[in-house]
């Protein structure tokens, strides 16, 4: 299955930015903290203009927070926003300004998970060490235990299953990481998998034993964005974004009809870092 997988990465694989030379580790980092939960054509953009105007980490720590929330816009979580500067301010004070190639490095690092970690490890510095996103478990459910779904994650199984199909070589190992992510991503796709065109397909349990249904525990859905408190954070982020000022209390109240909904959705705020302020003095963006 490897050499199956790394073969057609090696010819299908798509041309994105951070996977270019020029992308070094920080723009690599950067990608990855964009990419969770983001597609990839709502990232690209903003990871390029994210790029120009902090080249290095250096560059997004000796700015303000509040400038890295606002330049993170609509790209949805922006939690993500103060966590990418937090590792910035890190690797500045803590690595000479240079993103750390070693895995328990990158974990130290604020903000920065597993995932993350590991994606960096390998996609730029070429650890050899197993990745493992949604996509990737997809695929080794249904080629390896014929399973129609991934399920929930588990994390300790997920990593030992990537670990054990990935080649001994550091590159090659890095191949297969990069192409089951991929494949997961464009070709064993949840719901619509395009199995005549799978360089698995001869390969696949869940193929073979003729697609039976997934019958496991099942991973739980997300809640729907509209009317959610996810909905009014974002409505209140806009407007704090968009501000040069802190944003009177009553400015805020006129944004949302719940009084109780959009008073909890601006106490996650606050409890976040993602705003500060009061009702006397108004709210905006952290500046520090």
């Amino acid at each position: 299955m490897a050499d199956a997988i790394a073969r057609w990465y090696a010819e299908n694989g798509r041309d994105l930015p951070w996977r270019r030379p020029e992308a070094g580790a920080w723009g690599v980092l950067v990608s990855e903290v964009m990419l969770q939960q983001t597609p990839v054509s709502r990232v690209i953009p903003r990871w390029e203009q994210w790029l120009r105007r902090w080249p290095h980490p250096d560059a997004l720590a000796a700015d303000s927070p509040a400038e890295a929330v606002r330049a993170w816009d609509r790209l949805g979580y922006p939690r993500r926003a103060l966590r990418l500067h937090a590792a910035a301010v890190a690797i500045s004070e803590q690595h000479a300004g240079e993103v750390p190639s070693d895995v328990d490095a990158l974990l130290a690092l604020p903000g920065i998970g597993d995932y993350t970690a590991r994606a960096v490890a390998a996609f730029w510095f070429g650890t050899r060490t197993p990745v493992v996103d949604i996509n990737t478990r997809r695929v080794i459910a249904r080629a390896v235990h014929g399973n129609g779904e991934a399920g929930p994650a588990r994390t300790r199984v997920d990593l030992s299953d990537m670990e054990s199909l990935l080649p001994v070589e550091p590159a090659a190992a890095q191949a297969v990481n990069a192409g089951a992510m991929e494949l997961g991503q464009v070709v064993c796709t949840a719901r619509s998998p395009r199995c005549e065109v799978c360089p698995l397909a001869a390969l696949c349990a869940w193929r073979s034993t003729g697609y039976p249904a997934y019958e496991g525990p099942r991973a739980p859905m997300q809640a729907t964005f509209a009317g959610s408190d996810r909905q009014v954070r974002g409505i209140i982020m806009r407007t704090l974004r968009g501000a040069e000022s802190p944003v009177p209390a009553e400015q805020l109240e006129l944004l949302w009809p719940d009084s109780v909904q959009r008073e909890r959705a601006l106490a996650g705020l606050l409890a976040d870092g993602l705003a500060v302020g009061e009702p006397a003095k108004g709210y905006s963006l952290p500046e520090a």
